[in-house]
């Protein structure tokens, strides 16, 4: 098979899980950037990478990478690539984003159609036409510049990795699935172990893992634009990959519970879990934060309260947190994950985290506080 390099793009700060995420799929890196992960594969990496990435937004297929520091340049560069291998003749075919960092060329507007034009002109060319209908199969495109270096991609995931499929409805602030996957990762927390949202909200924090525990593939329950593109990849490899996925999963034993005192979000929360095929390792319970207890030793917590993003509410935060870090902190045998935006949350908790991670929900800057506790002992035998 032939070989090829794509990049996956991630949210900050999580880089490291997604390179190992790659990893563990048999792939080698190429490079790793913020926030974009590229690494080498077959054909068989777009259905793969697509379906069991947990922590990728999306599949990115790498048709070209040039220096361009005129549209001149850019046009006469991406005019120069086999289109046609890639695009089949009834193709529809657009740029679906470019962005531009510190770069000559800098107008996403401009960048989308110089590159469209190049394309349109190339396949004329070839096909010996003067218009295209475009009512085949998307073949959407994506082109990244940095410092004048021009990556052109085609998007193999279509609609972003964290949408799963099973999230119908969401609470008022819903944290990334792709984040919340991360957050599962970056814990310590396994499936021999208790794990609590005590701010559970539509539930994605624990339904990441869940599916995580039962080892269930995050893309099972959805479609990819490229399960189309019969020109680049058979339908074999995407049955292949998706018996794959299916071939590995587990029914373990499962203790994850989620806490929320609204009882509207919790049955939303429910609904999602039936939905993602998890229902039955969660158990959701009206309880408010301040009613936290569990008899178990060496559990997890891991939470995104409420931040306080709007000064009236910022009070009411800081008060919150000062009864989580009452609440949580006598179960010292407890690990605990909390994320906000809320730079001050270790002197309203009342303790200093172990360690703090710096993490983007989107564009926003939050930090991943670690309350890391003991190693259960060792089982004997």
């Amino acid at each position: 098979m032939a070989s090829f390099e794509y990049t996956v793009p991630c949210l900050f700060g999580l880089e490291a899980i997604l390179k190992r995420e790659i990893t563990d799929l048999g792939y080698e890196i190429s490079s790793v950037d913020d926030g974009r992960v590229s690494f080498y594969g077959d054909e068989c990496a777009i259905a793969r990478a697509n379906l069991l990435l947990r922590t990728g937004e999306r599949v990115l297929l790498n048709i070209r990478k040039f220096e361009a520091t005129s549209f001149e340049e850019l046009f006469e560069e991406t005019k120069t690539i086999p289109w046609e291998y890639y695009i089949p003749k009834d193709g529809k075919f657009w740029v679906t984003k470019a962005s531009s960092i510190k770069s000559v060329l800098f107008s996403p507007s401009d960048i989308q159609s110089i590159v469209k034009k190049a394309i349109v002109e190339r396949l004329k060319e070839v096909h010996k036409i003067t218009w295209f209908e475009e009512n085949g199969e998307s073949y959407p495109i994506r082109v990244f510049l940095k410092k004048d270096q021009v990556e052109i991609t085609l998007d193999t995931s279509g609609e972003g990795l964290h949408k799963r499929g099973y999230r119908a409805n969401a609470s008022k602030a819903p944290i990334r699935e792709t984040l919340a996957a991360g957050i599962v990762q970056l814990s310590v927390w396994n499936k021999n172990r208790i794990l609590v949202d005590p701010f559970c909200g539509s539930g994605t924090i624990l339904i990441e893992a869940a599916m995580i525990g039962a080892n269930i593939a995050p893309g099972r329950n959805r479609q990819f634009v490229s399960q189309q593109w019969d020109n680049l990849i058979s339908e074999n490899i995407w049955k292949d990959a998706f018996r794959e996925a299916t071939d590995v999963e587990t029914k373990p034993e499962l203790r994850i519970q989620g806490y929320d005192k609204d009882y509207h979000v919790l049955r939303i929360a429910r609904e999602n879990a039936e939905i993602a095929g998890v229902d039955g390792y969660i158990h959701f319970q009206d309880r408010d934060v301040a009613d936290f207890s569990n008899p178990k030793q060496y559990g997890v917590i891991i939470a995104n309260p409420p931040y306080g993003e709007r000064l009236e509410e910022l009070d009411d935060v800081i008060e919150l947190y000062k009864l989580m870090g009452k609440t949580f902190e006598p179960y010292g045998s407890w690990s605990k994950y909390i994320i906000t935006s809320y730079e001050e949350f270790e002197n309203a908790y009342g303790k200093n985290a172990t360690k703090k991670r710096k993490l983007y929900s989107g564009m926003l800057k939050t930090n991943l506080y670690q309350y890391v506790g003991p190693r259960p002992p060792r089982l004997n035998g």
